[in-house]
């Protein structure tokens, strides 16, 4: 590296560390959150901070510098704003697209007029939520909430109900918060109080319930109100089963498995929008579902889908015998780690819940592979109208930057990555273009997703909108600014 490259890093590093009390001081003072290109810069390291610019290139094909992106953070903390989001990458675009000769301190303030001063958004927060089960899905679930909660304004997680394993109960359950062989350290301090039943994570006081019954607690008696109460055991599907969980305290309830019967399934980014607010219960489907409808509903806008099949190559779960041993499931009993398992998928016929209008007949099926964590699915797609690769890959790459589904479809065209490097992907799904196979009115897509980390986002996102704790991105742009629609939890 040169002398001139190396000042050149290094005045870079400097400008990130400059951003980093500004963004954090608008984060916790105001509930300002800072992103971009989507990218949360809330809570992120120097490197990270300029990791993310470099992400730019994938936009306009050039990397967005610092010291391009650093003036308009300046101005930004001498606004009077309400709690929003601020997508740095999407104002410097709207500026050199259309700052008609003013500085950027007249351009950002009138861009934020609309939430600073006498226009701030009042704070729609916090809203207490409850964990009902600690598994793979909770304790991640309890990542991203505690991640959440510095401004004040959102979501806070106030208890979780467990059944006691033994006198040693909340140690290890605080441990397998702490330390994830699959997604590393928790970024962040963890206490354990046996005497109150209390784990306290980044000053986050989370009470451990314990009890086998849900209609035998009084989550009021916690100093609960008005929750919102996430159940990741899968235990109860239907109704009726879940509504047990609408005790004095909680006012709706989410399942983190695919709903039966009538209750709604969610994909976030596809259907959330469209659901009763008024109603109590919901799921959040799958974690499959939530990755194959986004590019099912972007291929079906554009191109019409005729029909096609949905082949899952999934990671193997806790549903798994880790040796040969008796399974309610024919082949699920067999040896997690040491074979490849064929089984079936609900994922397919879960997508008419979600696409109501989808005409399409989809077929499914799903083989069990011995990784962790991170799936692929495989859409073999009959289009209603031929086209090509090219054309293709460039539509889903503008849906990954923006409209409705960039919050939840990625896009990568590295031609080296493989399932790990998708671990902690905060997409439902990322669209893998070498992979990709167009031929006339056949195209097939390779759909990556983290089947834990990405899931748990979404589940987030959709309880946030349940919740009513969202608040909007600006500038607010349409497609044509080039830039990508924020999402919550990013």
């Amino acid at each position: 590296m040169s002398t001139e490259q190396l000042d050149r890093w290094n005045a870079q590093e400097a400008a990130a560390e400059a951003m980093i009390p500004i963004i954090g001081t608008l984060y916790r003072a105001k509930g300002v959150t800072i992103l971009l290109h989507s990218r949360s810069l809330v809570n992120k390291s120097v490197i990270s901070i300029l990791r993310t610019h470099r992400f730019a290139r994938q936009i306009g094909g050039e990397e967005l510098s610092v010291d391009e992106t650093l003036p308009f953070l300046q101005v930004i903390s001498r606004l009077d704003l309400g709690p929003c989001k601020i997508d740095l990458g999407q104002l410097v675009a709207a500026f050199h697209a259309d700052g008609r000769g003013r500085s950027v301190e007249e351009f950002t303030t009138s861009v934020l007029a609309e939430v600073s001063d006498g226009n701030k958004a009042p704070s729609q927060g916090p809203r207490d939520v409850v964990l009902y089960g600690f598994g793979r899905i909770g304790r991640l679930v309890t990542r991203l909430l505690i991640e959440k909660a510095g401004s004040g304004n959102g979501l806070t997680l106030r208890a979780v109900v467990v059944r006691k394993g033994g006198e040693d109960d909340l140690a290890k359950r605080a441990s397998l918060l702490r330390r994830d062989s699959v997604h590393g350290h928790f970024n962040g301090t963890i206490k354990v109080d046996t005497d109150n039943d209390t784990i306290t994570a980044n000053g986050n006081v989370i009470k451990f319930i314990y009890s086998d019954d849900p209609t035998a607690i009084d989550y009021t008696t916690y100093g609960i109100d008005n929750a919102i109460l996430i159940d990741n055991t899968g235990r109860w599907r239907d109704r009726a089963g879940l509504e047990q969980h609408l005790r004095p305290g909680i006012a709706k309830v989410v399942l983190t498995a695919p709903g039966k019967g009538d209750v709604p399934n969610i994909v976030h980014g596809v259907n959330h929008r469209d659901q009763d607010l008024s109603q109590q219960v919901f799921s959040c489907a799958s974690c499959t579902t939530n990755a194959i409808v986004p590019p099912l509903k972007a291929m079906d806008d554009e191109f019409g889908i005729a029909r096609g099949h949905v082949e899952t190559v999934h990671s193997f779960t806790n549903d798994q015998n880790l040796l040969d041993n008796y399974h309610k499931a024919d082949r699920r009993g067999r040896s997690a780690p040491f074979n490849l398992v064929l089984t079936e998928t609900g994922a397919a016929s879960a997508v008419a819940k979600a696409m109501p209008d989808f005409k399409a007949k989809i077929t499914g099926n799903s083989i069990r592979v011995p990784t962790p964590d991170v799936s692929v699915a495989i859409l073999n797609l009959q289009l209603e109208r031929e086209t090509t690769k090219e054309d293709v890959l460039a539509y889903l790459r503008g849906v990954s930057l923006a409209g409705p589904l960039s919050r939840n479809l990625d896009y990568t065209a590295a031609t080296d990555v493989v399932s790990s490097d998708f671990i902690g992907s905060r997409a439902a799904s990322i669209i893998d273009a070498n992979a990709t196979i167009v031929e006339g009115d056949t195209a097939i897509l390779y759909v990556w997703y983290d089947n834990e980390f990405g899931y748990s986002c979404q589940v987030v996102r959709t309880v946030q909108y349940i919740s009513g704790i969202e608040y909007p991105t600006y500038p607010q742009l349409g497609a044509s600014a080039g830039s990508r629609e924020l999402t919550e939890v990013r």
